[in-house]
């Protein structure tokens, strides 16, 4: 494996972690031009670090109204808490009818929002394939001040930080 290889597997691997430790991402369709990003919380189903990724939502969402039956493009962003990472992630968002998805999923946080639990008729949940994305691990301000006051070029030494991956 060359350098580059293990610095974007470095980088893909701190993705999936960060994803499955902060869950929280920013979604939105694309080519939508009113639409909005909204909050939702990624549900990875098994260990293993791929997709699909998924999202319960709700049948009166605007987000589940304008991708209808259909599957629409969709990106999200992930944010996670400590700032390590930034993430822009691409995929195919469609309904998901696969039950026994739906009940490995299923757990108390989910439960709180639908009354009528799993059969809830305003549930739906949302499958994502996902494909491109570009990640960024976050660079030290500090390191990258005194680099450039000892008139280094900082952005050198960060661009084994940023990788295209493609985790379709």
């Amino acid at each position: 494996m060359t350098d580059t290889q293990k610095d974007t597997q470095k980088i893909e691997d701190a993705f999936w972690k960060s994803l499955r430790s902060d869950m929280t991402v920013m979604l939105v369709l694309c080519n939508e031009a009113d639409d909005r990003s909204r909050p939702m919380t990624a549900q990875i189903d098994g260990d293993a670090d791929a997709g699909p990724i998924y999202f319960f939502g709700g049948k009166d969402s605007s987000l589940y109204t304008k991708m209808g039956t259909s599957s629409a493009q969709a990106e999200f962003t992930l944010v996670p808490k400590g700032h390590d990472l930034f993430a822009a992630v691409e995929g195919e968002l469609s309904v998901c009818h696969d039950n026994a998805v739906l009940e490995r999923l299923w757990n108390p946080f989910v439960a709180a929002w639908y009354p009528g639990g799993k059969d809830d008729p305003n549930l739906v949940l949302l499958k994502m394939e996902i494909g491109d994305a570009k990640v960024w691990l976050s660079g030290n301000s500090l390191v990258a001040g005194i680099k450039m006051l000892l008139g280094m070029d900082p952005k050198k030494s960060y661009s084994d930080k940023v990788a295209k991956l493609n985790l379709a």
